[in-house]
């Protein structure tokens, strides 16, 4: 079936409160896609984000971002008093994400919060915590441990608690009971609000397409609770970590710097781990896209302690044994699988092979830096396409950085004359994208905006400027929607 949704991270969202997040605005954007025609809401990882501020790094594979989570819903539920929260300073620029502000200005009101809600006598919440034992309860003392450490990550605490000692355990437990129930509570609020949200989007038949990394951050509860799923030594440090080899884009190639998983141990486990990570997943979302989806035919690693990806090498992945399970446990899996960049045959094999649809980027098609085939006349049915992603530039911006012969194949593909506007262009390239043979297309958010470089989301390789765009909150307009439902109905999606 042909259908389209449009991307744009819950953070992107208009608030009052320095960061989007589950308020009332995002249940007017819901209520905007479904007069726009979408079928699908995209958005990037959910998860809590440290330092970089990125989704793709976070403090765990399955806990949810506190950022999140509606000031607005905990007054109501008689935590919180509105003149404590509205008069804080959670920054002043209403199109960017100051962290900094949102760091300290969140910790506080949440804690007021926490201190007034009776948890001990809180059914629901005690039932949350039971269900969520798996991890909540590793998450929660490893949050509460970070903040005894100042913050420092795991491979930087005392010996004994970095090892987990039975008396470690049981000490850090004890004395930071406290802050242990207060990281579970922003995770019973976080899941009880994001449901709620998703229940909302589904009953206006918006399905939400959520993002997974492939990868967990090496500061994490998942890596420190669970140093067997990864390639660590005997003192529990890294042997190899993650990243992507040099290209065009990278000369020195990207040091992510996540630990490897020990895939001979996962197979040891019938991957028990992945099982229970995607049943969350599809808890949370009702499509699931896995990010860097080649790591599982072979993965770069990189010797930890390198200052750059150069000198790492390519290794074997689970393949279809790992898809077989899934496939054995879950029957049919809504998974997209992000198969761009440089792809080898076994990678082209392992998707064709798995049946999820694999990703398209327009703006590839026109860019001669990018290797493969993503000219629109080479797609297939069974894929995803995009105009960019949340690593790309926006269409606008990315059209004045393409050299004068490719800007001219572009607007000969599109059949625009030179003296066309940015605004035609753009829009140019969504009918491309809308009007091509996938059954699935996905548009960013600042693309029907007609936004430049100032709206881009994330820059590989760099920091300090990444995942703050905002959109406005009149932006999204009664008259885009009503644009973009046309071009919907025009293209039968």
């Amino acid at each position: 079936m042909r259908a389209c949704g449009i991307l744009l991270p819950v953070s992107s969202l208009p608030s009052p409160y320095g960061i989007g997040c589950f308020s009332k605005e995002a249940y007017e954007f819901v209520d905007r896609l479904k007069e726009a025609g979408q079928t699908y809401w995209q958005i990037l990882p959910l998860g809590p984000t440290g330092y970089g501020d990125s989704p793709y790094q976070s403090f765990s594979a399955f806990a949810g971002n506190p950022y999140f989570i509606d000031l607005d819903v905990l007054a109501e539920e008689g935590l919180l008093q509105r003149e404590e929260y509205e008069s804080m300073d959670f920054g002043n620029n209403a199109e960017r994400v100051d962290y900094g502000k949102l760091y300290q200005a969140r910790a506080e009101i949440l804690k007021k919060a926490f201190q007034r809600a009776d948890l001990e006598g809180n059914q629901e919440f005690q039932e949350f915590c039971k269900e969520q034992q798996s991890w909540l309860a590793d998450y929660s003392l490893y949050m509460a441990v970070k903040n005894y450490f100042g913050q420092k990550g795991w491979n930087e605490w005392d010996e004994t608690i970095r090892l987990r000692t039975p008396e470690a355990l049981t000490y850090y437990q004890e004395i930071c009971a406290e802050e242990i129930r207060f990281y579970q509570f922003l995770q019973f609020e976080f899941e009880r609000q994001w449901k709620r949200l998703k229940a909302y989007a589904n009953e206006r038949g918006i399905s939400i397409i959520g993002d997974i990394p492939i990868y967990v951050s090496f500061d994490s509860s998942d890596s420190w609770a669970h140093p067997e799923l990864f390639q660590f030594d005997e003192e529990r440090k890294p042997i190899r970590v993650a990243g992507c080899p040099p290209d065009a884009f990278a000369a020195d190639g990207q040091l992510w710097g996540n630990p490897l998983y020990d895939w001979e141990y996962h197979e040891q486990t019938g991957y028990e781990w992945w099982i229970q990570r995607l049943e969350h997943c599809f808890e949370l979302y009702d499509v699931v896209r896995v990010d860097h989806f080649r790591g599982f035919d072979e993965y770069y690693a990189i010797p930890y302690g390198d200052a750059t990806a150069a000198g790492g090498r390519w290794q074997k992945g689970p393949g279809m044994k790992l898809f077989h399970v899934l496939r054995e446990h879950f029957h049919d899996v809504p998974i997209i699988a992000e198969d761009l960049g440089y792809l080898t045959d076994s990678v082209i094999q392992l998707v064709k092979d798995t049946g999820y649809p694999g990703m398209k980027v327009m703006e590839f098609g026109f860019d001669s830096r990018e290797a493969g085939d993503y000219m629109p006349y080479g797609y297939d049915k069974n894929c995803v396409v995009y105009t960019g992603t949340h690593d790309n530039q926006t269409l606008s911006a990315w059209f004045d950085e393409l050299k004068p012969e490719e800007q001219q194949l572009a607007r000969e593909y599109l059949g625009f004359r030179e003296d066309c506007t940015r605004e035609e262009l753009v829009w140019g390239f969504i009918r491309l994208t809308l009007g091509c043979v996938a059954d699935t297309a996905v548009i960013p958010m600042q693309d029907y905006l007609c936004l430049g470089a100032e709206a881009r989301m994330n820059q590989p390789s760099t920091l300090g400027k990444n995942w703050q765009w905002r959109m406005q909150s009149s932006a999204f307009s009664e008259e885009l929607a009503i644009r973009i439902r046309r071009l919907t109905e025009v293209f039968g999606r």
